[in-house]
């Protein structure tokens, strides 16, 4: 079950063996910085090992393109490895460094080259409706992690946004029983699933009822059950931007009692803005995701928890449903074209036990 993983550019490599190939179009610099983080030491060090090679499998070949870059979905691309071997398959990492406008560029490269299928977390899922139907038109197309629902994708594979946003704010409401200023963070609210996260971090902080479909305008304050939503900043995935957006509220709000951070890097660029005016400890924090930042602040308590959405499961089906398809075996969709990934809240009670699954996600698409 376990193979190298790639780590060139889209030319790629390709295995003597003949067996099955992953090529990991991950920017050098994320490689280099993987190395140094103790989660993950497997996939970095197979991403290393993949430079050289000979021939493809000569079975399908998918692609699985994310919607930037981040080691959020180095864990997914495990996935996506551990399927590729599997079923004897070839798949290509794509991850666009460029937001929406990249992102397609990427997409119109694969097609021309001719992929028998393609998994894609959609940065802008109102505004890529048509384009996107015109790729289900070429090829087998599915959806990961933020999805394009008006679209003719065949599937969505990924949590449920809206409840995990509401998990992710009940996290900060037993902490703050008192309630108090909230501020929340993201990277791009184009993405249905950032859209979904932050609307059920303000209903769960706000006491209102379970309802998906429920938006509050993105420059709104609303308030409620104690809670005030003061702002909601974005930062086009500028890890840079992000912690200044921290370090702005924090200076603008000397009063804010917690901080949700709704991408991966936002949590921990909430808690360098905190350490940055000695605040550490005295804002409290939920997030997402399970970079090594935030599962480490959890362990010291500067941070409460985090909703991890199990990335590795994203890479894993979204490959083995592209692989029944191209097989004509239609019976891999999901009932209601929804395959829902089940999240963990991580929290000091689970945190070992979540790290050791983490990290054995990761071995598995070595």
């Amino acid at each position: 079950m376990k193979r190298p993983a790639g780590g060139v550019p889209m030319s790629g490599w390709r295995n003597r063996s003949g067996a099955p190939t992953v090529r990991d179009m991950t920017p050098s610099p994320l490689r280099s910085t993987l190395l140094h983080r103790r989660v993950l030491p497997a996939l970095a060090l197979a991403a290393l090992a993949a430079c050289g090679g000979a021939a493809d499998s000569g079975g399908p070949r998918f692609a699985y393109v994310t919607n930037g870059v981040d080691p959020f979905w180095n864990v997914a691309g495990a996935g996506a490895r551990a399927a590729a071997t599997e079923f004897g398959v070839d798949v290509d990492l794509v991850f666009p460094e460029g937001g929406a406008v990249d992102q397609k560029q990427k997409l119109e490269d694969l097609l021309i080259r001719g992929v028998d299928g393609i998994a894609v977390a959609v940065i802008d899922g109102k505004n890529m409706v048509s384009f996107m139907d015109d790729i289900a038109g070429k090829t087998h197309l599915i959806t990961h992690d933020s999805d394009a629902p008006d679209s003719k994708r065949r599937c969505f594979v990924g949590v449920d946004n809206y409840a995990c946003g509401r998990a992710c704010g009940e996290l900060l409401r037993e902490a703050l029983p008192d309630g108090g200023k909230v501020a929340l963070f993201v990277g791009r609210l184009e993405q249905e699933n950032a859209q979904l996260r932050r609307q059920g971090v303000i209903d769960a902080l706000l006491d209102r009822s379970f309802d998906s479909t429920r938006r509050d305008a993105a420059d709104a304050t609303p308030s409620g059950n104690g809670f005030t939503i003061v702002a909601t900043r974005t930062d086009g995935f500028d890890k840079s931007l992000a912690k200044s957006n921290a370090e702005d509220i924090l200076v603008a709000h000397p009063d804010l009692a917690g901080m949700v951070g709704l991408f991966a890097y936002n949590a921990p660029a909430c808690l360098e803005a905190l350490r940055s005016q000695d605040k550490l400890g005295k804002v409290e924090i939920s997030a997402f995701d399970e970079q090594v930042a935030t599962l480490d602040a959890i362990a010291k308590g500067t941070v409460l928890g985090t909703v991890s959405q199990n990335p590795f499961q994203y890479g894993y089906h979204s490959v083995r449903i592209l692989n029944g398809l191209h097989a004509g075996d239609e019976s891999v969709l999901p009932e209601g074209g929804t395959l829902t990934v089940d999240p963990t809240v991580v929290t000091r009670e689970n945190l070992e036990e979540f790290r050791a699954k983490l990290e054995k996600d990761i071995a598995a698409g070595s």
